[in-house]
């Protein structure tokens, strides 16, 4: 992030409930003019149902920076580990009407 100095410092906390993480397999993506919202959902096969474990509201400017950040990270994990395959199941995943999904 350019617009810090070097000599700023932030603390970051990661209390132990937020560092167990939560497992998502599908996130659906949608935008307004102000702001871009992913949901994290975790799908179960033969479930019909499936719930958002997680909400995540971004500025346009920050999704912005989390897709380069996204990014550079895969890069670093494919020059280490291989290409990673994207491998479609198209009778695991729901059909989402238009949204998008990642």
């Amino acid at each position: 992030m350019e617009q810090f100095n070097k000599e700023t410092q932030i603390q970051i906390e990661l209390s132990e409930e937020v560092a167990q993480g939560i497992y998502s397999n599908l996130a659906v993506i949608s935008h307004s003019i102000s702001e871009f919202v992913i949901d994290f959902i975790r799908i179960v096969p033969g479930m019909q149902k499936a719930k958002v474990k997680s909400r995540i509201i971004l500025t346009p400017e920050h999704a912005k920076r989390l897709l380069h950040a996204l990014k550079e990270n895969i890069d670093n994990f494919e020059q280490q580990n291989g290409p990673l395959r994207i491998q479609s199941d198209p009778g695991f995943l729901p059909p989402l009407g238009g949204m998008g999904e990642a």
